[in-house]
């Protein structure tokens, strides 16, 4: 005859309190100076064209939260969500636990990095031949890796996350990938890259808004100087792979003069750059609470410009992005950057002796803040 266990008894605990919480916690995997990177297991690594608003690109992103700490992320409300759902769960320790509540959400976005350790193994899983995701991925769908946060952050030179998901996407041709970093740790995997770009459609996009190395660190306190993005962008290129570099966004009244996107431009261009891409300063949820802060304290000329600027939108007003729009065109046209959607590169042909100057007078008038 078995035991039958009373009614109302309670189970036996097998383990105290504190041993089941410590089980529960996100374990902790480093530590540099005041960033505390965590193992956390993802549920999914493909995000789809509908959670991205990205109309034709599925996005991955190897890491939550970023080191690199630039003021003008936009991607920081995204973390606020994962420290919500860690602490809930009751699943942080450490400096995360003594940080949820009381730190800002867009600062422990550089504190608080999240490393998705099993990110291989799940894209491989989802990619796997004939399944849904593969086939909208072969049959015109993109991949674009550092949507969110930087994959080439300081984290990578230690934990490979990325150069993990890469080695699942060199066994699957036919895609169409984009690379977004700042950072030059992706010249270490041009071995990969390169073979990935035999058999599918490979673009890296090296993100450079200024030329000018102590702003770039009042703007972008950890990322990589200007001059080792540029170097970067070169050997990409000598290695025979695509590379755009991403002048965005562009901070009005700090990296928009003219003359300055001029000579971005033209850096870019020697550099073997394919393109200059480039976007407007945008300003929502935690965004703003970290950006407009470090404008009145870094740059409180143009705290007032900003405050009214961006107080009943997200973006500057359509004259100034027209005008944006106009500069940059006529910089890439004179600097034969300017490709066709065939995929052919346009020259500057079209462009006449000093009409570069002349455009810089004419749309400078165009920019007001």
């Amino acid at each position: 005859m078995g035991f039958t266990m009373p009614k109302h008894a309670q189970p036996p605990v097998l383990f105290s309190e504190s041993v089941q919480r410590s089980l529960r916690s996100l374990p902790v995997i480093g530590e540099q100076r005041d960033i505390t990177y965590y193992a956390s297991p993802a549920r999914s690594i493909l995000n789809t064209p509908d959670v991205t608003g990205m109309e034709g690109f599925w996005s991955i992103n190897p890491y939550i939260g970023c080191a690199f700490g630039c003021a003008y992320c936009y991607a920081r409300y995204a973390h606020r969500y994962v420290m919500e759902r860690a602490a809930a769960d009751d699943r942080l320790a450490g400096a995360a636990e003594h940080d949820a509540g009381r730190v800002p959400p867009w600062l422990a976005f550089e504190r608080h990095i999240f490393v998705k350790r099993n990110a291989a193994r799940l894209l491989a899983h989802a990619l796997r031949q004939g399944s849904e995701r593969h086939l909208a991925l072969v049959h015109g769908d993109g991949i674009v890796i550092g949507t969110a946060t930087d994959p080439y952050q300081p984290a990578e030179r230690r934990y490979g996350v990325t150069r993990a998901l890469l080695d699942v996407l060199a066994e699957h041709p036919g895609l169409r990938l984009t690379i977004i970093t700042k950072s030059p740790l992706v010249t270490r995997d041009v071995d990969l890259l390169a073979r990935i770009a035999r058999n599918s459609s490979l673009s890296v996009h090296i993100s450079l808004i200024t030329l000018d190395r102590a702003l770039a660190r009042r703007l972008e306190p950890r990322a990589p100087t200007p001059e080792a993005r540029l170097r970067a962008v070169r050997r990409l290129h000598e290695a025979g792979i695509d590379v755009v570099v991403n002048c965005m966004p562009v901070l009005p009244g700090i990296t928009d003069h003219p003359r300055d996107l001029a000579a971005l431009v033209q850096r870019a261009a020697e550099a073997g750059a394919a393109d200059v891409a480039t976007d407007v300063l945008r300003l929502q949820h935690e965004a703003r609470k970290r950006y407009l802060p470090f404008i009145a304290r870094e740059f409180p000329e143009l705290a007032g410009r900003y405050a009214r600027t961006y107080a009943q939108a997200s973006v500057p007003g359509e004259q100034y992005r027209q005008g944006l729009s106009a500069l940059l065109e006529r910089l890439r046209r004179a600097h034969g950057l300017h490709r066709r959607r065939s995929g052919e590169r346009e020259t500057g042909a079209d462009v006449p002796p000093g009409a570069t100057s002349t455009a810089l007078a004419d749309i400078q008038l165009a920019l007001p803040l």
